[in-house]
């Protein structure tokens, strides 16, 4: 298994830190293959036979030992370098490159600048992988020194022994290596030889606090942890979690629970306050009653209570004065207070006084009493009075009073009967005084404008209050031949204005004549417009004829002679759509007449050949000539090469419907669309198909032979012919000549270019039947070879000739049974 040579350490800890070294005696123990030096406590090992990569060397160390040495000590250095013996390749140490730091393997600890111990030039790391470390032992050069290797060399594998144990000092301290055993260094809060005692401290008795405590170790001894909290209504005076430390005191001072305070109280304004305190003034459940002096009352709650929260219940309360209903000034008079506490409260007096043309009746003061009520009754302002007015002859009076008949503020408004005009103020007020403003007023008859009678006529007046007054009439009437336009009487109107406009005499009238549609109207008027005497001549425009009498004559009964003419468009022949096109027309007058026109179009695939719009003449004519309608052509079409065309043709040769098929020859392929149509825009639907060779597979040389093939239609595509040949002392096992089929396949398999010898008979029978395989088993000698291959030749050309094509299966594939079984 291996070596071990050991020594004695003084301190040394459990898989950490440095060490010192003391030296005792070595005793040389046989054990097996192993030769095992030992002293009292601490060992070091090798391997005595094997070498092992790095990842090997630790799993050896740490299968049978602790794990590879890790070495921080000079003294260690020189004893191992006295004590071990000369390897070629030296020992594999406990120190690896991770991540780039080179760390001590067995606690993951990174090596640091003062324990290095690198030989000169070292680490050089002259490639990425030189991440393992090796010790010099008796090296003619810094022997004892370190050395960064690749992980994958070889070396003895060099471990150390503990004699600590895992999970030694109860788990509560640290196992430190001694001369010949180890002691225990305890954690914080833990002693005893092996750690087994735990640090106490006092027992916690907290007043008025609640306690909650966790003992890991036991009742109040290190890391207990005790949390405090108080009754609702306290709060804490302290710490509210406490830890045993190892120095056998708590983590802080007992915590203490005191009342929650709430803020100090005062009595209100007039008022008083009265409080009693269950924990202290002003603290959780302290109360206090409130109280107003005489004439106040309290407004809000009687009584507060502290809470638990630290407020108080309900809104602080306050003394208001008793009030007194409020007081009005009375009707048109004013009011002035003084408010000792509040508006019309407790102790507020109030004067009153009435505004002018008013008089007080009743008390000039009132004051509001304790008792919530005003001395006196409310006084009232009373208006003076004026005296009372008349209406005057043909007027009227109407009179508002506000605040009685005839009195202070009264107004009166004079007015006239219809027809009469005021001459005076037209109101009347009463004044402050008892008079009343300005002089009595009077109504006068309105008169309106003298007037005369219309030209060739007649007027007739009677007078009411005076000539030309309100009331007057006046009535008209014209001479013979003419007829009154406007009324027949007009009269004065309060407004001073006649009734209507002034009348007139005029010449009777015919009705107003109007021009006929597409017509024209020319008239003579003696007397006035469309009058007695007047004569109207009538004329149609262009492309119209006119219908009735050419005249007319307004006559004395004021009728016009004959009827109405009326202007009628002239016709044009009635036009049809054309074959395969469509007829839309539109009619100003009439169907088909003067004016109208009718556009022409085609339907899709068709070209219209004429014009587009013929249009109805004044002669009935219509603008040029019958229009047609043709279907719209395409480029003629051929066949594609190697193959062939098909076309159907609706309305024409390549014109617009027609369709065209295309297919291939045998052994083609047509690339692109089966059929093309000729469509409305002149254009064949797709693009031009093509009929293309048919391929083959790509057929490669033999292997010691040559190929030569003729293409007709491309490289290896149909009847396209390909001839085998081999190299001299070769072969040829197979068809000479093979031809591409318009399916796509080869007539024969490949042939193959084999041996004149042993080893060609081996590529025979692999190529060959069972069969074959059987009869070759037997040959011997070199000549029944020869004769074999001739046979397989004449068997090959005989398969040839029974079947073509080469194939029982599947198209071009060469297979053993179909071989043998024409054989």
């Amino acid at each position: 298994m291996g070596t071990a040579v050991g020594l004695r350490s003084a301190g040394r800890r459990w898989a950490l830190g440095s060490r010192g070294i003391c030296y005792l005696g070595i005793a040389a123990i046989a054990w097996g293959m192993v030769t095992r030096v030992e002293v009292g406590a601490w060992t070091y090992h090798y391997s005595a036979e094997g070498d092992y990569v790095w990842e090997q060397a630790r799993n050896f160390c740490q299968t049978f030992f602790t794990d590879l040495v890790a070495i921080q000590n000079k003294q260690e250095i020189e004893y191992l370098n006295q004590i071990l013996p000369l390897h070629r390749h030296y020992y594999w140490i406990g120190i690896r490159k991770l991540g780039g730091t080179w760390t001590w393997v067995g606690t993951r600890k990174a090596l640091t600048k003062e324990a290095e111990n690198w030989a000169a030039g070292e680490p050089n790391n002259r490639r990425s992988n030189q991440d393992c470390v090796e010790m010099y032992i008796k090296r003619p050069q810094e022997s004892g020194k370190w050395n960064d290797e690749p992980c994958n060399k070889k070396k003895k594998a060099l471990c150390y022994q503990a004699s600590c144990q895992p999970f030694p000092c109860s788990q509560r301290g640290e196992c430190v290596e001694t001369i010949g055993s180890y002691r225990c260094e305890c954690y914080p809060g833990f002693h005893g030889p092996e750690c087994e005692d735990v640090v106490r401290c006092a027992e916690l008795k907290p007043k008025g606090a609640r306690m909650n405590c966790s003992h890991p170790y036991g009742d109040f001894s290190y890391n207990s942890t005790c949390v405090f909290g108080c009754q609702e209504g306290f709060e804490r005076q302290g710490e509210g979690t406490l830890r045993c430390l190892p120095s056998q005191q708590w983590s802080a001072e007992t915590p203490t629970c005191t009342a929650v305070t709430c803020p100090v109280l005062r009595a209100p304004d007039r008022g008083e306050l009265n409080c009693s305190h269950l924990h202290g003034n002003f603290t959780f459940g302290s109360t206090c009653a409130f109280s107003c002096q005489t004439g106040f009352v309290l407004m809000g709650p009687e009584t507060r209570e502290c809470t638990a929260t630290g407020t108080w219940t309900g809104d602080a309360p306050r003394c208001e004065a008793i009030a007194c209903p409020v007081l009005n000034a009375p009707v048109q008079g004013k009011l002035n207070c003084s408010h000792l506490h509040r508006d019309f409260a407790f102790g507020s007096k109030c004067a009153f006084s009435c505004q002018t043309g008013f008089v007080l009746m009743g008390l000039e003061s009132r004051e509001c009493t304790v008792t919530g009520t005003w001395t006196g009754d409310s006084p009232r302002c009373e208006a003076i009075t004026c005296p009372v007015l008349n209406a005057p002859n043909q007027g009227k009076l109407n009179c508002s009073h506000l605040h009685g008949d005839f009195t202070f503020g009264s107004t009166c408004a004079f007015s006239c009967q219809t027809g009469f005009a005021l001459m005076g103020l037209e109101s009347r007020e009463c004044t402050a005084t008892g008079t009343w403003t300005g002089d009595a007023p009077r109504c006068e008859a309105i008169a309106c404008p003298v007037i005369r009678a219309p030209v060739r006529g007649e007027m007739n007046c009677s007078h009411l209050h005076g000539n030309f007054t309100f009331g007057s009439t006046c009535a008209f009437s014209c001479q013979a031949g003419f007829v009154l336009t406007g009324l027949e009487s007009r009269e004065c109107t309060a407004t001073g204005t006649w009734t209507g406009d002034t009348p007139q005499c005029k010449a009777i009238t015919c009705p107003v004549l109007n021009t006929p549609n597409q017509g024209k109207l020319n008239c003579s008027h003696l007397h006035a417009d469309f009058a007695f005497g007047s004569t109207c001549a009538f004329s149609c425009q262009t492309g119209f004829v006119l219908m009735g009498p050419e005249t007319r004559e307004c006559t004395a009964a004021g009728i016009w002679t004959g009827d109405a003419p009326r202007c009628e468009a002239v016709a044009c022949p009635v036009l049809s759509a054309p074959d395969w096109g469509e007829l839309n027309c539109s009619h100003l007058h009439g169907n088909f007449t003067f004016g109208s026109t009718c556009a022409f179009s085609c339907q899709t695939g068709f070209v219209l050949m004429g014009p587009e719009t013929r249009e109805c003449m004044a002669t009935g004519m219509w603008t040029g000539d019958t229009p047609r309608c043709e279907a719209i052509t395409c480029p003629v079409l051929s066949a594609p090469d190697w193959g062939e065309m098909n076309c159907s043709h609706l309305h024409g040769d390549f014109t617009f419907s027609s369709t065209c098929a295309f297919s291939c020859q045998t052994g083609f392929v047509l690339m692109g669309p089966e059929t093309r149509e000729c469509t409305d825009t002149g254009t064949w639907t797709g693009d031009t198909p093509q009929c293309k060779a048919i391929s083959c597979p790509v057929l490669d040389p033999p292997s010691r032979g040559q190929l030569s093939c003729s293409h007709v239609h491309g490289n290896f595509t149909y009847n396209s012919t390909c001839t085998f040949s081999c190299k001299e002392g070769f072969l040829r096992m197979g068809a000479e000549v093979l031809q591409c089929e318009a399916t796509g396949n080869w007539t024969r398999h490949p042939p193959v270019c084999a041996e004149d010898g042993a080893p060609f008979l081996k590529q025979v029978l692999a190529y060959s039947s069972g069969t074959a395989l059987a009869l070759a088993s037997i040959v011997l000698a070199g000549t029944l070879i020869a004769l074999l291959a001739k046979r397989l030749s004449n068997r090959e050309e005989k398969k040839k000739l029974l079947n073509p094509t080469s194939d029982l299966g599947s198209p071009g594939i060469f297979t053993n049974a179909a071989y043998d079984a024409n054989l």
